[in-house]
């Protein structure tokens, strides 16, 4: 079957589209996306506005024809953080729903992070052992652990690194006052989610799942020979460190001159990196490896698992 997951970000709407089966890996035949970044429509009142309403209703039936072209039989539409937080949040959920003519699932962050650690779990294995995983989107920040296919804790703090660029880096480039201001905030926030997570079993591996955390790692991290010929990214703590100030001094529109660093991430890259640096910090690890999957492969793992099919 051709199964699609259309995920309606903070940062962006974006449609994965993959041929699968029970008991099969996905395999990805088309990835349609549409940047929104929508925590600039935000209004003082919490609301999105009527400018970024209508660009969510747009990519949202741009994404549906796209769908259609790819024959997909079931849609699986989900939105995060940007849209269960904005108060007028239900409004907007109508008029996706209208277009889609269908439900949209707003995930809670807890859900994005199991949803997340399940895909993570299923790309590693079991030998991976005791996961800790950190996935930073555009509106907030997962962190989840565990030894089984589900995580034991799974946590969301509002450390997204759109939001965090609009609170605290709104300057182009930020000065270091704004950084340590992000990064304060940052250790406040993740002091008692660290305290969490010190509790359980100590991680036998570490994963970073995002396109954020994918770009830092190609601009600060290494390459290692990969399964079929590809390449598994590791990040450092202390390289990721070390780029902070580079990425503060260059101005937005020259950061995609940088490795890794696409188009739709210059924006927000400099406050993604702060808030990982941070929450490694925060949770003692040295060092990360990316996954190539994250929650829209888990949305379709999850759907494949309790709805299973004749292929």
């Amino acid at each position: 079957m051709r199964l699609g997951v259309l995920d309606i970000g903070s940062n962006t709407v974006h449609l994965l589209v993959a041929d699968a089966h029970p008991g099969g890996r996905p395999l990805a035949t088309t990835s349609d996306k549409s940047v929104l970044r929508l925590m600039r429509y935000l209004e003082p009142d919490g609301s999105i506005s009527r400018e970024g309403a209508e660009a969510i209703v747009a990519a949202v039936r741009q994404a549906k024809l796209a769908a259609e072209r790819e024959g997909v039989r079931e849609l699986l539409a989900t939105a995060t953080s940007a849209m269960r937080e904005a108060t007028n949040g239900g409004d907007i959920i109508a008029r996706v729903e209208d277009v889609l003519g269908q439900p949209l699932q707003v995930l809670g962050g807890a859900d994005e992070a199991r949803l997340t650690f399940l895909a993570i779990r299923r790309w590693f294995g079991w030998s991976a052992g005791q996961i800790l995983m950190f996935d930073i989107g555009g509106g907030s920040l997962e962190v989840a652990t565990g030894s089984e296919e589900l995580p034991e804790l799974a946590e969301s703090v509002p450390l997204g690194a759109g939001r965090m660029t609009i609170e605290y880096l709104p300057d182009d480039p930020a000065g270091d006052a704004e950084i340590d201001a992000l990064r304060s905030h940052a250790k406040t926030l993740l002091k008692p989610l660290a305290k969490q997570f010190r509790g359980l079993a100590r991680p036998d591996f570490v994963v970073g799942s995002s396109k954020t955390i994918r770009s830092l790692a190609k601009l600060a991290g290494y390459a290692q020979p990969g399964w079929a010929g590809g390449e598994r990214w590791r990040l450092p703590k202390a390289a990721l460190g070390a780029w902070i100030p580079v990425l503060a001094r260059i101005p937005a529109d020259a950061r995609q001159e940088l490795p890794g660093i696409t188009a739709d991430r210059t924006f927000q890259i400099t406050a993604g990196a702060v808030v990982l640096h941070e929450a490694m910090k925060a949770l003692d690890v040295d060092e990360l490896e990316v996954s190539p999957w994250a929650l829209r492969e888990g949305v379709m793992l999850r759907y494949i698992e309790e709805f299973g099919w004749e292929a």
